[in-house]
């Protein structure tokens, strides 16, 4: 009986198929994207909170993107990396460690979004609210909107993972290379209709509110840039949201793609893809785009540049 429960405990994952030659080249470029992540991230958020003239709740609230960023791609590329190199037969997966896994994968989604919207709505506090702004933004604020922005998540995640859990299983393949709801509840011979009607629920709730949240902020924006005449202001508004609102479209068409693909399971294969390219390259653009708006960063990438170039000349 022991030995039942613990076969049943195992579940095989599929993996992405890659081809003996092209192993060791997918390894080498996936974790230099992680690693890449990890540091660009990490790097934003010290000097974000080391530099005084950075403790603006614009890029004090960007530091829940790059901690959610570090997050998600942790969850999922060493995972990625280790199954690289298994056979089909031997990537296998514990199911209480597939569910934690699913977990931190839908809660990197679901924050990506949440955050994004408070980040829209300081955007929007900044440009359409400027006397008002420095008495509602304050840091008291900025922790508020972040923990409500990760609390959200937290919870449509735990409820959407404990209807999983609660049924029973009569297979065990996941069809992807990392754990995920959906993935989950497909194992299942039970009827899965309130997993479905609930899933669906918390895609358009959470893919709803965002993309309605930064429509309108997005809509309001662009009436007081047009009303405004002060150029400079209007120049500088455009700026940052520019920035973010590239972020976003990016999530939001990541996010669309992979929903898509889920419907056809044809394109497996495809799906895993693009899971995977989202999961990595969504995080290090994040690093760079925002990075690149920051003067200071700019200003220390200059300086790397030119004492390299005045080394070289001194050769």
């Amino acid at each position: 009986m022991e030995n039942q429960t613990f076969i049943a405990d195992i579940l095989i994952l599929e993996g992405l198929k890659v081809t003996p030659q092209s192993s060791i080249p997918a390894l080498i470029l996936l974790l230099i994207i992680y690693i890449f992540i990890v540091v660009s991230n990490i790097s934003l958020v010290i000097l974000i909170f080391s530099s005084r003239t950075l403790h603006q709740p614009m890029y004090l609230l960007f530091c829940n993107m790059s901690i959610n960023d570090v997050f998600g791609a942790t969850i999922i590329i060493p995972h990625v990396l280790r199954d690289l190199f298994l056979l089909n037969s031997e990537r296998y997966i514990h199911y209480i460690s597939c569910v934690i896994q699913a977990f931190c994968v839908h809660l990197y989604g679901s924050t990506s979004h949440t955050v994004l919207m408070i980040m829209a709505f300081d955007r929007y506090m900044a440009i359409c609210n400027p006397l008002r702004y420095t008495t509602i933004m304050t840091n008291r604020m900025v922790v508020n909107l972040s923990v409500a922005a990760w609390t959200v998540a937290f919870v449509m995640v735990a409820i959407l993972l404990g209807l999983t859990i609660r049924l029973s299983r009569c297979r065990s393949v996941i069809s992807n290379p990392f754990c995920d709801n959906a993935s989950l509840f497909k194992l299942s011979c039970d009827s899965v209709l309130i997993n479905q009607i609930y899933g669906l629920g918390y895609t358009v709730v959470l893919l709803g509110s965002s993309v309605c949240s930064v429509t309108l902020t997005y809509l309001k924006i662009a009436a007081v840039c047009l009303r405004s005449k002060n150029k400079v202001l209007n120049s500088k508004a455009m700026h940052t949201c520019a920035t973010h609102l590239t972020v976003y479209i990016l999530l939001l068409m990541s996010a669309f793609i992979i929903v898509i693909l889920h419907r056809f399971p044809q394109l497996s294969d495809h799906r895993k893809v693009a899971i995977i390219l989202g999961e990595v390259v969504l995080p290090a653009l994040n690093a760079v785009i925002y990075g690149l708006q920051i003067k200071e960063i700019r200003q220390r990438i200059m300086a790397v540049f030119q004492s390299k170039a005045a080394l070289m000349l001194l050769k």
